[in-house]
């Protein structure tokens, strides 16, 4: 009953705070010179964030927080190999990063850490008066996603997710050929988050990251969705034209977790007699205010290989990642005469790509080149501050942040319910049908 509790209360409040929400208008819209940086979180993601940052023209790292001593000095000693002075050090408790974002010397806090500190963090920022960009997801609970949102609105201040998805170069390769009218109006997506991840969340490799096990063994459902919903997000006009409704989801029983554990750590190792509730593959369909269909894939527990799945189906075409494909009707047909018959055939990608490459790859592709998740990660942290210097608000903002990480509380109560229908709260509060769509050639 934990989404009924959460959006009861919202529906309650709804005609109160249609006012505020209508008011939101985010700070800092000033240009910048620089952009003056607190970062939470050092690890192996924190770091590789990190050397990217330093990169960037215009960015002062001031302030760092690790309760790891050895991973906070280590960043330290990267702020300082790039030239900037050796910013002050956080990490006497596991909450030192309150004080961090108390600091007057910081535009925005960036946000690193294991999931369950994702939410408190950039709360804390935003009331302190700063901004905030957080890895993903940006919320594990209905409640904590409407906190994010009241948070933004009442403050003023972004709260950005930092969905690196949404910049490969295939997305939005994509999204300008729908902006193009190519492949017709965009009415199915589909995706997913396709990784094996058993030695990452064993521990079992270099950088493996156990904090993931737990959520295996007490959670089912999609617990990681963003990956694939951000770039779904931005082709069917998510929060900006359209918004998603409602949601099934369902899983397989568990099995490869428990057959790892047995074969590498013996019969009788705990790992091997745990449990775990998170079903090896997980599905979840969405349908949208304006009839659209959403398909969302998720397995972490299986032996494969990682795949990159991206479909879509519009009303002229369809464009299929994982075979390179491209169907356009009346561009792609290979038949002719008696022997026509309507024959559909695929075209290969390659002309598609250079004709709709996007703006930023064309710009950009060098300055990215070698940064982690072939650029990407690079590229979302590039749009993020150059967008905070000029004044514009970022490209996934608060309302993207809490409508895709949504998706996972909510697909945990349709698997408990036998798949039951379960609602997907309106974070825009109406707001999505007045919001324009992401405009490819403004992604620079």
């Amino acid at each position: 009953m934990t989404e009924l509790i959460g959006l009861d209360r919202r529906d309650l409040l709804k005609t109160g705070l249609s006012i505020t929400a209508a008011a939101y208008s985010p700070l800092g819209a000033q240009q910048r010179e620089s952009i003056r940086i607190g970062f939470v979180g050092t690890g192996g993601r924190g770091t590789s964030l990190l050397r990217n940052l330093l990169k960037l023209d215009g960015v002062r790292v001031n302030a760092l927080c690790d309760i790891n001593e050895a991973n906070l000095a280590r960043a330290q000693k990267l702020v300082a190999d790039a030239g900037q002075p050796k910013p002050e050090g956080y990490s006497k408790s596991e909450t030192d990063w309150r004080n961090l974002c108390e600091r007057k010397d910081l535009d925005i806090v960036f946000n690193a850490t294991p999931w369950q500190w994702h939410t408190p963090i950039a709360v804390a920022a935003m009331k302190a008066g700063k901004d905030t960009a957080t890895e993903v997801p940006a919320a594990l609970t209905v409640d904590e996603c409407w906190e994010l949102v009241e948070t933004s609105e009442k403050t003023g201040r972004h709260c950005a997710m930092l969905e690196n998805d949404c910049y490969y170069r295939e997305v939005l390769m994509i999204l300008t050929m729908i902006r193009a009218g190519v492949l017709g109006e965009p009415l199915m997506a589909e995706a997913g988050y396709l990784h094996d991840l058993r030695t990452v969340k064993f521990n079992t490799v270099p950088h493996g990251e156990p904090w993931r096990l737990e959520p295996t063994i007490k959670r089912n459902g999609n617990l990681y969705p963003t990956h694939p919903m951000g770039p779904m997000a931005w082709w069917l006009d998510i929060n900006r034209g359209d918004r998603m409704t409602y949601l099934v989801s369902m899983s397989s029983r568990h099995a490869a977790m428990k057959e790892f554990a047995i074969r590498e750590f013996g019969p009788n190792d705990w790992r091997s007699k745990t449990d775990y509730a998170l079903g090896d593959v997980n599905v979840t369909l969405i349908r949208t205010e304006e009839g659209k269909t959403i398909t969302l894939w998720f397995n972490t527990n299986s032996p494969r290989v990682k795949e990159h799945l991206l479909r879509i189906q519009g009303t002229k075409g369809i464009f299929n990642s994982m075979m390179d494909r491209v169907f356009v009707e009346g561009r792609s047909n290979r038949g002719e005469g008696e022997n026509w018959r309507g024959r559909h055939d695929w075209e290969e990608s390659a002309e598609y790509r250079r004709q709709y490459d996007s703006k930023l790859w064309k710009n950009m592709e060098e300055q990215a080149r070698g940064a982690g998740h072939s650029g990407v990660d690079y590229m979302q942290l590039y749009r993020l501050v150059k967008n905070l210097r000029e004044g514009r608000p970022p490209d996934i903002d608060v309302y993207d942040a809490a409508a895709w990480s949504v998706l996972s509380p909510l697909s945990e109560v349709s698997v408990a319910g036998r798949s039951k229908p379960v609602d997907i709260p309106d974070f825009t509060r109406g707001k999505w049908k007045l919001r324009a769509p992401v405009d490819p050639d403004a992604i620079v």
